[in-house]
C-alpha cells in the first residue's frame, strides 16, 4: 500500500495550527522539524512522522473547526505573532483555541475580518483568482468627484506594487464617502488606489467578505452561522486553494 505524503505546511494548516503561509515563515525561521530535523521548504511528511513547532509536538486530534466573525477596531493589528506586536489580534479576542486571522487589515483600518483554524478555507478565500467579493467604505479628504469613480472603477496602476488593479464597483455614497468591491486584495490597495489620483484616505471600513456581513459592536466577534457557512460553502466550492489546483483544472 502506497504512503500517503503531505507537504509539511499543508499538514500545519490542516490540523489547525496556523494558515499555510504561516507554516511557511515558521519553517523559514527553523522552529518546525520532522523527527528532530529542520525540514527544507516544501518537504512532505508520512503519517508516522513526528512533527513539531518550537519544540511541541503537534498532532491531528482535530473534531470541529471554529469559524469567527470579527468588527477590528482601529489600532489592532492582523498577525499572530503576539511576541513582536502588543496590539494583535490574536491577544485582543483572547479566543480560547488557537485561531488565526484570513487575510489582513491594516492597523489604521477597520471593520469585518474573519477568523478560522481551518487551514483550508484560508487559502481558498485568499487567492484573487477565485475572484470573492470584499465590500468596504470609504471616506477621503476632499469631495469625490465622478472622474474619481470612474478611474477607480476603471483600474489604477500601482507602480510600487508593478501592478494595475482589477475592474471593480465603485458607488458614490455622499460628498466625501464611497462604496468599493474588491476581488483582489492587494496590499494597501484602496489607499494607493486613492492616493494615486491625490485623495487621501480618512476612514477605511470592511463591512462584507463574501456572503459575510458585518453586523456586530466594533471590538466583538461571534461564531458563523450554519446558514452564512453553508453559503460561503456554497460559493468556494468552485474555488481552487493553490496556483497548482488553478493549473490542473485549466489543463
Amino acid at each position: 500500500m502506497e504512503v500517503q505524503l503531505k507537504r509539511i505546511n499543508k499538514f500545519l494548516s490542516e490540523v489547525g495550527y496556523c494558515s499555510r503561509r504561516e507554516a511557511d515563515k515558521l519553517i523559514d525561521a527553523g522552529r518546525v522539524t520532522i523527527n528532530g530535523s529542520i525540514p527544507e521548504m516544501g518537504t512532505k511528511i508520512a503519517p508516522n512522522d513526528v512533527v513539531c513547532v518550537d519544540g511541541k509536538e503537534i498532532t491531528n486530534t482535530k473534531t470541529s473547526f471554529v469559524y469567527l466573525a470579527f468588527n477590528k477596531p482601529v489600532g489592532i493589528v492582523c498577525t499572530t505573532d503576539t511576541s513582536v506586536e502588543k496590539d494583535n489580534i490574536i491577544d485582543f479576542i483572547n479566543y480560547p483555541k488557537r485561531i488565526f486571522p484570513i487575510g489582513r487589515l491594516d492597523k489604521p483600518s477597520e471593520g469585518l475580518i474573519l477568523l478560522t483554524d481551518d487551514g483550508d478555507i484560508v487559502n481558498k478565500i485568499l487567492r484573487a483568482s477565485n475572484n470573492h467579493e470584499k465590500e468596504y467604505i470609504v471616506t477621503v479628504d476632499k469631495p469625490i468627484s465622478q472622474t474619481f469613480i470612474e478611474r477607480m472603477a476603471g483600474g489604477i496602476p500601482l507602480e510600487e506594487l508593478n501592478k494595475t488593479t482589477k475592474k471593480c464597483d465603485v458607488q458614490k455614497i455622499n460628498t466625501y464617502t464611497f462604496k468599493i468591491i474588491l476581488t483582489q486584495g492587494l496590499n494597501r490597495q484602496i489607499r494607493r488606489m486613492c492616493d494615486y489620483l491625490n485623495y487621501e484616505v480618512e476612514t477605511l471600513k470592511r463591512v462584507r467578505i463574501m456572503n459575510i456581513k458585518l453586523d456586530m459592536p466594533i471590538g466583538e466577534y461571534r461564531e458563523l452561522s450554519k446558514e452564512e457557512f453553508i453559503d460561503l460553502n456554497k460559493l468556494l466550492e468552485d474555488s481552487t486553494k493553490t496556483y497548482e489546483d488553478n493549473k490542473k483544472r485549466k489543463a
